[in-house]
């Protein structure tokens, strides 16, 4: 008898606050326009750390340096039937690509305030946008040293 093995889909997100606003995307979902953190899919053969930098400048065309470890979530998603396991960093971003093309499916990257994001809180791609907020404004923060890459071993 053949067994369906279970994965979650292992995703990457930044939350990245410069002058009390936050770098948001607005995309294009299923659902209609949605705003996330930058983030996405982790790569084959690809570390964390690599695919948050990669993600961040896919989506933003910002250059992005992981800091922290905000946190790692685990989510499951109704609409979709699937469960998502997102590590999220914080980080600075160190420049900007005015000529880089955004990902498909990305309108716009946006700064916004703690409120704005507040007030389009039913345009959220997830409940993780608020989550990974309320952490950050708490404080948590966990060193990168947490995490372990072995790579081919």
């Amino acid at each position: 008898m053949s067994e369906t093995i279970w994965k979650p889909h292992v995703v990457v997100a930044a939350v990245i606050e410069e002058g009390g606003r936050f770098l948001l995307v607005e995309e294009h979902t299923d659902e209609g326009l949605r705003f996330n953190q930058p983030a996405g899919h982790l790569e084959a053969g690809e570390t964390l750390l690599d695919a948050v930098r990669r993600e961040v400048f896919e989506e933003t065309a910002h250059h992005f340096e992981p800091e922290a470890l905000l946190g790692i979530y685990r989510w499951e998603s109704p609409a979709r039937a699937r469960t998502y396991l997102r590590f999220a960093f914080l980080g600075q971003t160190s420049g900007y690509d005015p000529s880089a093309r955004l990902d498909e499916g990305i309108l716009r990257a946006v700064w916004m305030t703690p409120e704005e994001i507040r007030a389009v809180a039913a345009r959220h791609r997830s409940p993780l946008v608020a989550r990974c907020l309320e952490d950050f404004a708490a404080g948590r923060r966990y060193p990168l040293e947490l995490l372990h890459d072995l790579g081919i071993v």
